[in-house]
């Protein structure tokens, strides 16, 4: 195993007190107990892996030698160091965790999160469709709950929401999911074979990638808004399969896709017989004071598909998600689906369904306050960190920064040891690039994202860069 696999298995082991040798081992321990690393896993050098974790090469050598003297590795001169025991012949028992799901796992409490970027409580009017909903829900009579392609009313609820968007839909043209991974999931079961290609942004949506890689798929990055994509179509060889976007708000860097590009992006994949996912999770998330987005890539041609869902805009814990797609596409999915779950969470669909109308609302009126978190946290790292490139977004909930120097892989190990949790950019760039930056969600009130800046400027001044000197606020002139 390679050391920068094996650091993406460690996820954020150094969020914790005590030395870094024992949280080192601590790690390891549970990954071999827990099957991720089996008998006989070959494990990095230790210079190796102590260069991708940005410590000392002694931390790791003393985390090996704990394990060793536990049994639970074998190191050998000449033959390097194995998880004790044999390896298993045959195909493996376990299954590689995708990079994003370490992001997920409960954190140190003084550790401030910016890697995973929604909602952190649900709004008043959750409350107020789940209460509709199951007052609806009093009154069925006739109806077993299962919809493999979602519940006729949201169906009807996401057909009428992009038909105000300029893209006229009916209810069959409408898949539900358990939110966008799924989706997600589902289109890449649909479309992708084993060792087809699919081209992908770079960076992207790291969960896309991973829901491609699950299905073998071969990734092939193009700049984003998929910069150079007819010209590929042209290219002599394989057709790709399949060809994946975030037009409106891209993550990780806030990108708007212009119309003239969307309808040449359509127009192309249509041509060519690529089915083309637009990605819309973020779409309703524009600042106040911008412009509003173009429309969907679906205006511009019948073969793009639409997805979102409403984990990004209201909550995410509300796992429903949508397909929008010419009906064939939807009654693949809807086979597919009925294989593993024969429909997904009623109450939730019925609660949805309530929200959908006044999502739009709900965006605006929380526009601004975005935007102000969005300028607070650039302006705060501005004023700690002169070096860092930090471009503006129109929407969104992530800044993509570019460090002047280093990586972002060793940064994120620094920075977490500094009580902040960021994303590097490698696991968000399928061509194996954008290792000079790292990715920050600016959700967090005020006071937290100051902390945010504070801490990341000491991070950065123990990494080896220098920090701006740490001015004093202007004082307000009274007028």
């Amino acid at each position: 195993m390679g050391p920068a696999e094996l650091a993406d298995r460690l996820g954020r082991w150094s969020a914790g007190r005590g030395p870094l040798y024992l949280l080192l081992a601590a790690r390891l321990r549970r990954l071999v107990d827990e099957g991720e690393l089996p008998p006989g896993t070959a494990l990095p050098p230790d210079r190796a892996l102590a260069s991708a974790l940005a410590v000392g090469r002694g931390t790791v050598v003393a985390a090996y030698e704990q394990l060793s003297v536990e049994g639970r590795i074998v190191r050998r001169q000449g033959s390097g160091t194995r998880v004790a025991g044999p390896a298993h012949p045959g195909p493996r028992k376990t299954t590689n965790a995708p990079v994003f799901l370490h992001l997920l796992e409960p954190q140190d409490d003084d550790v401030i999160v910016l890697t995973c970027a929604a909602p952190t409580s649900p709004p008043p009017m959750l409350l107020t469709a789940y209460e509709r909903a199951l007052s609806q829900l009093a009154t069925v009579t006739d109806d077993l709950g299962y919809h493999p392609s979602g519940h006729w009313r949201l169906r009807q609820a996401v057909a009428d929401h992009y038909t105000r968007r300029g893209v006229p839909t009916v209810p069959e043209q409408v898949f539900i999911t358990g939110g966008g991974q799924q989706a997600l999931s589902l289109l890449a079961r649909a479309f992708v074979q084993p060792g087809g290609t699919v081209l992908v942004e770079a960076p992207t949506y790291p969960g896309a990638l991973e829901a491609f890689r699950e299905h073998a798929a071969s990734l092939e990055a193009l700049p984003v808004g998929l910069e150079g994509f007819e010209a590929r179509l042209r290219t002599p060889g394989r057709r790709p399969e399949l060809a994946y976007l975030v037009a409106t708000h891209h993550n990780p860097t806030g990108a708007v896709l212009p119309s003239l590009a969307r309808r040449r992006l359509a127009a192309a994949a249509a041509a060519a017989g690529v089915p083309l996912i637009d990605d819309e999770v973020l779409a309703p998330l524009t600042f106040s004071g911008e412009q509003p987005a173009p429309p969907p890539l679906a205006a511009f041609g019948d073969t793009a598909i639409s997805m979102g869902s409403l984990s990004k805009s209201v909550w995410g814990g509300l796992r429903v998600g949508w397909v929008r797609a010419a009906q064939p596409v939807i009654n693949r999915l809807a086979r597919l689906r009925a294989v593993h779950d024969l429909g997904g969470n009623h109450p939730a669909q019925l609660a949805a369904a309530e929200l959908l109308p006044g999502v739009e609302d709900l965006c605006r009126e929380t526009a601004a306050v975005r935007r102000a978190r969005h300028d607070h946290l650039r302006a705060e790292l501005t004023r700690r960190l002169p070096q860092w490139r930090i471009p503006a977004a129109a929407g969104g909930q992530t800044l993509w920064v570019r460090l002047p120097h280093g990586d972002g892989d060793s940064f994120a190990q620094t920075a977490l040891r500094h009580g902040v949790a960021v994303l590097p950019g490698s696991g968000l760039d399928a061509a194996g690039g954008s290792k000079e930056y790292i990715r920050l969600h600016f959700l967090a009130d005020p006071d937290t994202l100051t902390e945010v800046a504070r801490r990341l400027a000491a991070a950065w001044q123990a990494y080896g860069g220098e920090t701006g000197r740490d001015v004093p606020a202007p004082r307000a002139m009274a007028v």
